[in-house]
């Protein structure tokens, strides 16, 4: 079945089917119907290698993710999710491409082949070269996440800062003044991972306004790291009452170093953070925590996305999410410590 046919069908010219699908040029309401109509009634597809050729489109985009050593987190896998859904809706395939840096041969082909229309980068730096190789090859792109300098780039995010923040100010209403910030892995903070630094920031800042005691730790992002570091702090800051954490992969090692140290959450010990749904909820008892929008997070980046490839000369834009607090069950006033 072809647009000859189409247009034979509905009494109308191959051109006028044409512009009907790819909206150039007008075409009556009613004709657009009528093409609409004997297209159901086919069940019409037009050749994608063909459309790609006539619209000088390859109707794909790319979604970069961290390289295969690297295990995806939920978190992650639901941007992933996000994106396959949305660009499933707007009629488009998504390549995915595991790379982490510029010179990774996957991320140069998904630019230098023209094998995608734009693409999502996904796990910003504050300074990521590969934001500055994609403008260079004039691709368009969307980040989820932003760079230390995002002016003209599209992108969105988390306010990672401003929500850390809201925890501690959180907990200091609840009477602590001992916390500890678990963080994502020092690797991670060492190679400018934009979400870890400003949840850094953030709780840098709200210790020092509300007057509290902060201790930071970095943290591997599985279990037995979340184990180690929760040990850690109650060995060597036992004062510390509650803890923010960015880490959600690491929560069930918290549980586990908790209940070892005769820690009942949140009668002795709080947590609260920055984290997916599901890992909040499945904690036990279920994690206070500002739930990142990653669905919405995923389906924004494809609408900037296909904004940004059929209007190249459009402003850039950009979206930061601000999720309120879900208050569920693990956070409680500070216990009184007992104290020499």
């Amino acid at each position: 079945m072809n647009i000859g046919e189409i247009a034979k069908r509905a009494g109308v010219s191959r051109s006028t089917v044409s512009y009907a699908l790819s909206g150039k040029r007008h075409v009556s309401p009613e004709t657009k119907a009528r093409i609409q109509q004997v297209i159901d009634e086919l069940d019409y597809r037009p050749n994608a290698a063909a459309r790609a050729l006539k619209e000088g489109r390859t109707r794909t985009i790319g979604l970069v993710i961290p390289p295969p050593v690297r295990r995806l987190t939920y978190m992650q896998l639901e941007f992933v999710a996000s994106v396959l859904e949305a660009a499933s809706q707007a009629d488009l395939d998504v390549l995915l491409s595991p790379s982490g840096d510029t010179h990774a041969p996957a991320f140069s082909r998904l630019i230098d082949g023209r094998r995608v229309d734009g693409v999502i980068l996904m796990e910003i730096r504050l300074q990521d070269p590969r934001v500055d190789q994609l403008r260079k090859a004039g691709m368009p792109f969307v980040t989820i996440g932003h760079t230390a300098h995002p002016e003209g780039v599209w992108w969105v995010d988390v306010d990672y800062q401003g929500l850390v923040g809201r925890c501690v100010k959180h907990l200091a209403d609840l009477g602590h003044r001992d916390v500890a910030l678990i963080n994502r892995s020092a690797e991670m903070l060492a190679d400018g991972y934009g979400p870890g630094l400003r949840a850094q920031q953030g709780f840098a800042q709200a210790v020092a306004q509300y007057g509290l005691t902060g201790f930071e730790y970095p943290c591997a992002d599985d279990a037995p790291a979340g184990d180690a570091c929760v040990e850690r702090i109650l060995n060597e800051h036992p004062e510390v009452t509650a803890a923010v954490t960015v880490n959600e992969s690491a929560l069930p090692g918290f549980q586990r170093a908790l209940q070892r140290a005769g820690l009942r959450v949140p009668a002795d010990f709080s947590l609260i953070g920055v984290a997916a749904q599901h890992w909040a909820e499945e904690f036990q008892p279920p994690l206070t925590s500002a739930d990142v929008p990653a669905v919405q997070m995923g389906a924004e980046a494809v609408q900037l996305l296909t904004e940004y490839i059929a209007d190249r000369a459009a402003a850039p834009k950009h979206l930061l999410l601000s999720p309120p607090i879900s208050l569920r069950d693990s956070v409680s006033r500070a216990r009184t410590l007992e104290r020499d």
